[in-house]
Protein backbone atom coordinates (compact mmCIF):
# COMPACT_ATOMS: atom_id res chain seq x y z
CA UNK A 1 0.00 0.00 0.00
CA UNK A 2 1.65 3.08 -1.01
CA UNK A 3 2.86 6.00 2.10
CA UNK A 4 1.58 9.09 2.08
CA UNK A 5 1.87 11.90 4.65
CA UNK A 6 -1.00 14.47 5.20
CA UNK A 7 0.39 17.25 3.24
CA UNK A 8 0.71 15.57 0.32
CA UNK A 9 -2.69 14.21 0.71
CA UNK A 10 -4.12 17.75 1.33
CA UNK A 11 -2.12 18.90 -1.67
CA UNK A 12 -3.41 16.08 -3.69
CA UNK A 13 -6.92 16.84 -3.18
CA UNK A 14 -6.66 20.24 -3.33
CA UNK A 15 -4.53 20.61 -6.72
CA UNK A 16 -6.87 18.13 -8.21
CA UNK A 17 -9.92 19.72 -7.40
CA UNK A 18 -8.28 22.82 -9.25
CA UNK A 19 -8.26 25.04 -5.98
CA UNK A 20 -4.28 25.16 -5.56
CA UNK A 21 -1.51 26.30 -7.88
CA UNK A 22 -2.50 28.16 -11.33
CA UNK A 23 -6.12 28.15 -12.54
CA UNK A 24 -6.65 24.82 -14.03
CA UNK A 25 -10.33 25.17 -15.26
CA UNK A 26 -10.66 28.50 -17.17
CA UNK A 27 -13.63 29.51 -19.07
CA UNK A 28 -16.77 27.79 -19.58
CA UNK A 29 -14.96 24.48 -21.47
CA UNK A 30 -13.15 24.78 -17.86
CA UNK A 31 -16.57 24.80 -16.24
CA UNK A 32 -17.29 21.64 -18.32
CA UNK A 33 -14.11 19.44 -17.45
CA UNK A 34 -14.14 20.21 -13.84
CA UNK A 35 -18.06 19.56 -14.24
CA UNK A 36 -17.09 16.38 -16.17
CA UNK A 37 -14.00 15.36 -13.35
CA UNK A 38 -16.37 15.76 -10.16
CA UNK A 39 -19.32 13.34 -12.01
CA UNK A 40 -21.84 15.77 -10.14
CA UNK A 41 -22.03 19.18 -8.30
CA UNK A 42 -25.14 19.80 -6.04
CA UNK A 43 -27.76 22.14 -6.76
CA UNK A 44 -29.21 24.22 -4.20
CA UNK A 45 -31.58 27.33 -4.95
CA UNK A 46 -30.65 29.13 -1.91
CA UNK A 47 -28.96 32.42 -3.24
CA UNK A 48 -27.15 34.42 -0.88
CA UNK A 49 -24.16 34.94 -2.67
CA UNK A 50 -23.99 33.05 -5.68
CA UNK A 51 -26.26 29.35 -5.50
CA UNK A 52 -24.31 26.45 -4.50
CA UNK A 53 -23.57 24.54 -8.00
CA UNK A 54 -22.56 28.40 -9.04
CA UNK A 55 -20.14 29.36 -5.66
CA UNK A 56 -18.53 25.84 -6.73
CA UNK A 57 -17.45 26.09 -9.82
CA UNK A 58 -16.31 30.20 -9.18
CA UNK A 59 -13.70 29.25 -6.53
CA UNK A 60 -12.44 26.79 -9.58
CA UNK A 61 -12.71 28.28 -12.79
CA UNK A 62 -11.14 31.74 -13.95
CA UNK A 63 -13.20 33.56 -15.98
CA UNK A 64 -16.66 31.83 -14.32
CA UNK A 65 -19.58 33.61 -14.82
CA UNK A 66 -23.46 32.76 -13.85
CA UNK A 67 -24.55 32.94 -17.35
CA UNK A 68 -21.46 29.85 -18.16
CA UNK A 69 -23.60 27.35 -16.23
CA UNK A 70 -26.71 28.81 -18.09
CA UNK A 71 -25.76 28.22 -21.24
CA UNK A 72 -23.69 24.80 -20.34
CA UNK A 73 -27.42 23.46 -19.10
CA UNK A 74 -29.91 25.29 -21.14
CA UNK A 75 -28.44 26.13 -24.21
CA UNK A 76 -25.57 23.94 -25.09
CA UNK A 77 -27.28 20.71 -23.26
CA UNK A 78 -24.05 19.43 -22.37
CA UNK A 79 -25.13 19.26 -18.77
CA UNK A 80 -28.40 18.68 -16.85
CA UNK A 81 -30.38 18.68 -13.54
CA UNK A 82 -30.99 15.79 -12.67
CA UNK A 83 -30.87 13.55 -9.70
CA UNK A 84 -27.74 12.23 -7.99
CA UNK A 85 -26.16 13.18 -4.79
CA UNK A 86 -29.55 15.27 -4.27
CA UNK A 87 -30.22 17.24 -7.05
CA UNK A 88 -27.36 17.60 -8.86
CA UNK A 89 -26.05 18.54 -11.80
CA UNK A 90 -24.13 16.32 -14.23
CA UNK A 91 -22.63 15.70 -18.13
CA UNK A 92 -25.71 14.75 -20.32
CA UNK A 93 -23.03 12.19 -21.79
CA UNK A 94 -24.01 10.21 -18.52
CA UNK A 95 -27.25 10.10 -19.47
CA UNK A 96 -27.08 6.16 -20.37
CA UNK A 97 -25.92 5.54 -16.83
CA UNK A 98 -29.33 6.17 -14.77
CA UNK A 99 -31.45 4.57 -17.34
CA UNK A 100 -32.47 1.93 -14.32
CA UNK A 101 -33.37 4.92 -12.39
CA UNK A 102 -35.80 6.11 -14.62
CA UNK A 103 -37.44 2.80 -15.22
CA UNK A 104 -37.97 2.54 -11.44
CA UNK A 105 -39.25 5.66 -11.23
CA UNK A 106 -41.81 4.67 -14.48
CA UNK A 107 -42.37 1.31 -12.47
CA UNK A 108 -43.29 3.95 -9.79
CA UNK A 109 -45.54 6.28 -11.29
CA UNK A 110 -47.70 3.51 -12.05
CA UNK A 111 -48.61 3.20 -8.40
CA UNK A 112 -50.85 6.16 -8.57
CA UNK A 113 -54.57 5.87 -10.04
CA UNK A 114 -54.62 8.47 -12.50
CA UNK A 115 -51.18 9.06 -13.23
CA UNK A 116 -50.55 7.10 -16.55
CA UNK A 117 -53.55 9.11 -17.88
CA UNK A 118 -52.49 12.68 -16.84
CA UNK A 119 -49.14 12.34 -18.35
CA UNK A 120 -50.06 11.57 -21.99
CA UNK A 121 -52.14 14.77 -21.52
CA UNK A 122 -49.29 16.03 -20.18
CA UNK A 123 -47.32 15.41 -22.90
CA UNK A 124 -49.58 15.96 -25.78
CA UNK A 125 -49.80 19.52 -24.51
CA UNK A 126 -46.32 20.16 -24.13
CA UNK A 127 -45.35 18.43 -27.52
CA UNK A 128 -48.01 21.01 -28.86
CA UNK A 129 -47.47 24.13 -26.84
CA UNK A 130 -43.39 23.60 -25.69
CA UNK A 131 -42.09 24.57 -22.29
CA UNK A 132 -44.82 24.51 -19.53
CA UNK A 133 -44.59 25.18 -15.54
CA UNK A 134 -46.97 23.81 -13.32
CA UNK A 135 -48.80 27.14 -13.30
CA UNK A 136 -49.09 26.92 -17.30
CA UNK A 137 -49.93 23.58 -17.62
CA UNK A 138 -53.35 23.37 -17.84
CA UNK A 139 -54.33 20.40 -15.81
CA UNK A 140 -56.31 20.93 -12.54
CA UNK A 141 -57.18 19.41 -9.46
CA UNK A 142 -55.08 17.63 -6.87
CA UNK A 143 -53.46 13.98 -6.93
CA UNK A 144 -52.35 11.54 -4.23
CA UNK A 145 -48.88 11.01 -4.70
CA UNK A 146 -45.52 11.63 -4.22
CA UNK A 147 -41.84 11.66 -5.81
CA UNK A 148 -39.89 9.07 -6.26
CA UNK A 149 -36.71 10.90 -5.81
CA UNK A 150 -35.62 10.14 -2.85
CA UNK A 151 -35.54 13.88 -1.38
CA UNK A 152 -38.94 13.75 -1.34
CA UNK A 153 -39.19 11.31 1.14
CA UNK A 154 -42.79 12.45 1.94
CA UNK A 155 -46.01 11.41 0.43
CA UNK A 156 -47.91 14.48 -0.98
CA UNK A 157 -51.79 13.87 -0.26
CA UNK A 158 -53.64 15.86 -2.14
CA UNK A 159 -50.34 17.66 -4.60
CA UNK A 160 -51.69 20.06 -7.16
CA UNK A 161 -51.84 17.11 -10.37
CA UNK A 162 -49.99 19.60 -12.33
CA UNK A 163 -47.34 19.59 -10.38
CA UNK A 164 -46.90 15.93 -9.81
CA UNK A 165 -47.22 15.19 -13.50
CA UNK A 166 -44.23 17.02 -14.40
CA UNK A 167 -42.36 15.98 -11.82
CA UNK A 168 -42.97 12.23 -12.66
CA UNK A 169 -42.28 13.03 -16.16
CA UNK A 170 -39.36 14.31 -15.20
CA UNK A 171 -37.65 11.47 -12.76
CA UNK A 172 -38.94 9.45 -15.86
CA UNK A 173 -37.07 11.61 -18.15
CA UNK A 174 -39.41 12.22 -20.65
CA UNK A 175 -38.73 15.68 -19.42
CA UNK A 176 -36.08 17.64 -18.88
CA UNK A 177 -35.97 21.48 -16.90
CA UNK A 178 -35.90 23.65 -19.90
CA UNK A 179 -35.24 26.91 -17.92
CA UNK A 180 -35.36 28.74 -14.68
CA UNK A 181 -37.03 31.83 -13.69
CA UNK A 182 -35.85 32.12 -10.68
CA UNK A 183 -36.84 29.24 -8.81
CA UNK A 184 -39.85 28.06 -11.22
CA UNK A 185 -38.83 25.47 -13.58
CA UNK A 186 -39.80 25.19 -17.26
CA UNK A 187 -40.22 21.59 -18.24
CA UNK A 188 -40.25 20.22 -22.37
CA UNK A 189 -39.41 17.07 -24.25
CA UNK A 190 -36.27 15.33 -23.35
CA UNK A 191 -36.24 14.33 -26.94
CA UNK A 192 -36.15 17.44 -28.22
CA UNK A 193 -32.89 18.53 -26.93
CA UNK A 194 -30.81 15.46 -25.96
CA UNK A 195 -29.22 13.53 -29.47
CA UNK A 196 -31.69 10.58 -30.10
CA UNK A 197 -28.59 7.97 -30.07
CA UNK A 198 -27.67 9.03 -26.39
CA UNK A 199 -31.23 8.65 -25.29
CA UNK A 200 -31.34 5.26 -26.93
CA UNK A 201 -28.14 3.85 -25.73
CA UNK A 202 -28.15 1.20 -23.15
CA UNK A 203 -26.65 1.55 -19.55
CA UNK A 204 -22.92 1.07 -19.95
CA UNK A 205 -22.82 -0.81 -16.66
CA UNK A 206 -24.51 -4.95 -17.68
CA UNK A 207 -25.92 -5.53 -13.97
CA UNK A 208 -26.24 -3.39 -10.93
CA UNK A 209 -22.49 -4.47 -9.16
CA UNK A 210 -21.18 -2.54 -11.98
CA UNK A 211 -23.52 0.64 -12.07
CA UNK A 212 -22.49 0.68 -7.71
CA UNK A 213 -18.56 0.52 -8.92
CA UNK A 214 -19.18 3.13 -11.68
CA UNK A 215 -21.00 5.79 -9.06
CA UNK A 216 -18.48 5.08 -6.38
CA UNK A 217 -15.72 5.46 -8.42
CA UNK A 218 -17.36 8.89 -9.82
CA UNK A 219 -17.74 9.87 -5.89
CA UNK A 220 -14.01 9.14 -5.43
CA UNK A 221 -13.27 11.22 -8.27
CA UNK A 222 -15.22 13.86 -7.27
CA UNK A 223 -13.35 13.99 -4.02
CA UNK A 224 -9.69 12.74 -5.59
CA UNK A 225 -9.05 10.70 -1.87
CA UNK A 226 -11.98 9.48 -0.12
CA UNK A 227 -12.23 6.12 2.75
CA UNK A 228 -14.57 3.03 2.38
CA UNK A 229 -16.13 4.24 5.22
CA UNK A 230 -20.10 5.66 6.27
CA UNK A 231 -20.18 8.63 4.73
CA UNK A 232 -22.52 12.01 2.88
CA UNK A 233 -20.26 10.93 0.10
CA UNK A 234 -22.77 8.13 -0.97
CA UNK A 235 -26.05 9.90 -0.75
CA UNK A 236 -27.93 9.30 -3.19
CA UNK A 237 -26.53 5.72 -4.28
CA UNK A 238 -28.47 3.93 -1.60
CA UNK A 239 -26.08 0.92 -0.42
CA UNK A 240 -25.79 -1.59 2.30
CA UNK A 241 -22.35 -1.37 4.06
CA UNK A 242 -22.48 -4.89 2.86
CA UNK A 243 -22.72 -4.18 -1.03
CA UNK A 244 -20.06 -0.85 -0.19
CA UNK A 245 -17.07 -3.63 1.34
CA UNK A 246 -18.57 -5.77 -2.19
CA UNK A 247 -18.31 -3.05 -4.30
CA UNK A 248 -15.16 -1.94 -3.17
CA UNK A 249 -13.30 -5.18 -2.82
CA UNK A 250 -14.15 -6.10 -6.67
CA UNK A 251 -12.70 -2.39 -7.11
CA UNK A 252 -9.50 -3.41 -5.86
CA UNK A 253 -9.12 -6.79 -7.45
CA UNK A 254 -9.61 -5.45 -10.98
CA UNK A 255 -7.27 -2.24 -10.39
CA UNK A 256 -9.61 0.84 -10.97
CA UNK A 257 -9.07 1.75 -7.66
CA UNK A 258 -5.51 2.07 -5.27
CA UNK A 259 -5.54 2.21 -1.26
CA UNK A 260 -3.58 5.22 -0.03
CA UNK A 261 -2.51 5.11 3.42
CA UNK A 262 -2.35 8.24 5.27
CA UNK A 263 0.05 8.85 8.07
CA UNK A 264 -1.98 9.55 11.11
CA UNK A 265 -5.30 8.24 9.45
CA UNK A 266 -6.91 4.83 11.12
CA UNK A 267 -8.30 4.22 8.07
CA UNK A 268 -6.91 3.71 4.04
CA UNK A 269 -8.09 5.84 1.69
CA UNK A 270 -8.77 4.92 -1.98
CA UNK A 271 -8.07 6.98 -5.64
CA UNK A 272 -8.76 6.01 -9.04
CA UNK A 273 -5.59 4.44 -9.97
CA UNK A 274 -5.00 6.87 -12.89
CA UNK A 275 -4.68 9.89 -10.68
CA UNK A 276 -1.69 7.85 -9.45
CA UNK A 277 0.99 9.60 -11.86
CA UNK A 278 -0.36 12.83 -10.70
CA UNK A 279 0.24 11.86 -6.88
CA UNK A 280 3.64 10.44 -7.65
CA UNK A 281 3.96 14.32 -9.78
CA UNK A 282 2.64 16.19 -6.26
CA UNK A 283 4.78 14.34 -3.90
CA UNK A 284 7.80 14.97 -6.57
CA UNK A 285 7.17 18.88 -5.94
CA UNK A 286 6.64 18.45 -9.79
CA UNK A 287 3.21 20.48 -9.98
CA UNK A 288 2.79 24.28 -9.10
CA UNK A 289 1.51 24.23 -5.63
CA UNK A 290 1.29 28.13 -5.58
CA UNK A 291 -1.67 29.28 -2.62
CA UNK A 292 -4.49 30.73 -3.18
CA UNK A 293 -7.51 32.01 -1.15
CA UNK A 294 -10.67 30.78 -2.01
CA UNK A 295 -14.30 30.49 -0.79
CA UNK A 296 -16.18 27.36 -0.67
CA UNK A 297 -19.48 26.47 -1.28
CA UNK A 298 -21.81 25.06 1.34
CA UNK A 299 -22.31 21.92 -0.41
CA UNK A 300 -18.32 21.72 -2.58
CA UNK A 301 -17.49 18.10 -3.57
CA UNK A 302 -14.13 18.76 -1.69
CA UNK A 303 -16.27 19.16 1.61
CA UNK A 304 -18.73 15.70 1.03
CA UNK A 305 -16.99 13.79 4.16
CA UNK A 306 -16.66 16.03 6.58
CA UNK A 307 -15.18 13.44 8.98
CA UNK A 308 -12.39 13.00 6.39
CA UNK A 309 -11.97 17.11 5.91
CA UNK A 310 -11.78 17.16 10.13
CA UNK A 311 -9.56 14.19 10.13
CA UNK A 312 -6.80 15.57 7.24
CA UNK A 313 -7.10 19.80 7.82
CA UNK A 314 -8.13 19.61 11.73
CA UNK A 315 -11.68 21.64 10.40
CA UNK A 316 -14.88 21.59 11.31
CA UNK A 317 -17.72 22.63 9.44
CA UNK A 318 -21.84 22.76 9.52
CA UNK A 319 -23.78 24.56 7.24
CA UNK A 320 -25.98 25.93 9.51
CA UNK A 321 -28.67 27.28 7.26
CA UNK A 322 -31.57 24.59 8.58
CA UNK A 323 -30.40 25.11 12.82
CA UNK A 324 -32.60 27.42 14.46
CA UNK A 325 -31.05 30.72 14.96
CA UNK A 326 -30.43 30.40 18.58
CA UNK A 327 -28.40 27.38 18.18
CA UNK A 328 -25.88 28.76 15.26
CA UNK A 329 -22.36 28.89 16.35
CA UNK A 330 -21.94 31.31 13.17
CA UNK A 331 -24.46 32.13 10.64
CA UNK A 332 -27.14 31.69 8.05
CA UNK A 333 -25.10 31.06 4.78
CA UNK A 334 -20.94 30.65 6.25
CA UNK A 335 -18.81 29.88 3.66
CA UNK A 336 -15.06 27.91 4.39
CA UNK A 337 -12.05 29.90 3.39
CA UNK A 338 -9.15 27.83 2.20
CA UNK A 339 -5.82 29.48 1.74
CA UNK A 340 -2.94 27.42 -0.09
CA UNK A 341 -3.35 24.00 1.28
CA UNK A 342 -5.02 25.34 4.57
CA UNK A 343 -8.48 25.66 6.09
CA UNK A 344 -8.11 28.71 7.67
CA UNK A 345 -11.87 30.20 8.32
CA UNK A 346 -14.96 31.14 7.80
CA UNK A 347 -16.51 34.21 5.98
CA UNK A 348 -20.00 35.36 5.75
CA UNK A 349 -20.61 37.27 2.76
CA UNK A 350 -24.35 38.74 1.56
CA UNK A 351 -25.01 40.26 -1.47
CA UNK A 352 -27.36 43.02 -1.91
CA UNK A 353 -28.26 43.05 -5.09
CA UNK A 354 -30.95 45.70 -5.36
CA UNK A 355 -27.90 48.28 -4.01
CA UNK A 356 -25.50 46.32 -6.08
CA UNK A 357 -23.49 45.51 -3.43
CA UNK A 358 -21.94 42.67 -1.14
CA UNK A 359 -20.67 42.92 2.18
CA UNK A 360 -18.49 40.57 4.46
CA UNK A 361 -20.44 40.84 7.85
CA UNK A 362 -18.19 38.51 9.79
CA UNK A 363 -14.88 36.42 9.57
CA UNK A 364 -14.18 33.97 11.72
CA UNK A 365 -9.98 32.74 11.37
CA UNK A 366 -9.41 29.65 13.18
CA UNK A 367 -7.14 28.77 16.34
CA UNK A 368 -3.67 29.48 15.28
CA UNK A 369 -4.02 31.79 12.20
CA UNK A 370 -2.53 34.95 12.45
CA UNK A 371 -4.64 38.30 11.26
CA UNK A 372 -1.97 39.71 9.08
CA UNK A 373 -1.98 42.72 6.09
CA UNK A 374 -1.33 40.03 3.97
CA UNK A 375 -3.96 38.03 4.85
CA UNK A 376 -6.30 40.66 5.20
CA UNK A 377 -5.33 41.80 1.42
CA UNK A 378 -6.22 38.09 -0.05
CA UNK A 379 -9.55 38.12 1.58
CA UNK A 380 -10.28 41.65 0.45
CA UNK A 381 -9.38 40.25 -3.05
CA UNK A 382 -11.70 37.20 -2.65
CA UNK A 383 -14.33 38.79 -1.89
CA UNK A 384 -14.13 41.71 -4.09
CA UNK A 385 -14.24 38.65 -6.70
CA UNK A 386 -17.41 37.59 -5.24
CA UNK A 387 -18.79 40.67 -5.98
CA UNK A 388 -18.75 41.26 -9.50
CA UNK A 389 -19.63 37.73 -9.60
CA UNK A 390 -22.40 39.13 -8.26
CA UNK A 391 -23.02 41.84 -10.37
CA UNK A 392 -21.90 44.03 -6.87
CA UNK A 393 -19.70 46.70 -5.41
CA UNK A 394 -17.73 44.93 -2.56
CA UNK A 395 -17.82 47.52 0.27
Amino acid sequence: MLNITPDQARQFILYRQGLLGEHRFIGKDGAYQYVRQAGCIQFDPVDVCGRNAELTLQSRVKGFKKKTLEDLLYRDRLLVDYSDKELSIWPSEDWPYFSSYRERSMEHGRNFAGIPELEEQAVAYIRKHGPVSSDTLPIEGTIYWHSSMHWSGHWHKDSLAARSVLEQLYTDGVLLIHHKSGSRKYYDLTEKYLPAGLLSAPNPCPDEMSWLCWRIRRRIGAIGLLWNRRSDAWLGIGMTPEERNAAFDRMEKEGSVTAVRVEGLRFPLYMLSEDLPLLESVIAGQVSLKPRLEFLAPLDPMLWDRKLIEALWGYRYSWEIYTPPVKRQYGYYVLPMLCGDRLIGRVEPKADRKAKTLTVQNIWLEPGVRQTKKLSGQISRAAERLAEFNGCVYE
